[in-house]
């Protein structure tokens, strides 16, 4: 089977169901930036967990009927609070620097125009939440990296 179709030459391209829309559309440059966000924390490594979450957030966002826990915001908090306890307490504004920092602002780009898909497509709200504590998660992990160098 080819990689290729064509279907998509003309500028559009498909989604679960069969639905063709522009690839201009919203929601495609959502997916794409979950997509971005995905493929940079597999450059940065160790967090397949969350890479599988950003695939299921964007199926779901696609159309599938795919549940969302609230359960993963719950896990990513405490990952947080289990890093922060091991930092000095933040007392100004940081530089961001490295990989991880890089990948928190990715993150933070899907989570802006998830908020602007928000206002026209209706989902689940633990997604909004889950993706603003990852790039929080990001945030903290990056300072803990950034620490040990």
């Amino acid at each position: 089977m080819s990689i290729y179709t064509k279907k998509g030459d003309k500028g559009e391209t498909g989604l679960l169901g069969g639905v063709r829309i522009s690839k201009d559309a919203l929601l495609i440059e959502t997916l794409g930036n979950f997509d971005e966000a995905n493929c940079w924390l597999g450059i940065i490594g160790g967090l397949p967990e969350i890479q599988k979450d950003l695939m299921t957030i964007s199926s779901i966002l696609a159309g599938s009927d795919i549940k969302f826990a609230p359960e993963k915001t719950r896990n990513l908090e405490k990952e947080i609070d289990k890093i922060e306890k091991t930092l000095p307490p933040l007392k100004h504004f940081i530089l961001p620097k490295g990989k991880i920092m890089y990948g928190r602002a990715i993150v933070r780009r899907a989570e802006r125009s998830l908020v602007k898909l928000s206002k026209s497509q209706s989902f689940n709200p633990n997604i909004l939440s889950y993706i603003n504590r990852l790039s929080d998660y990001l945030f903290v992990l990056a300072r803990k990296t950034n620490s040990e160098l």
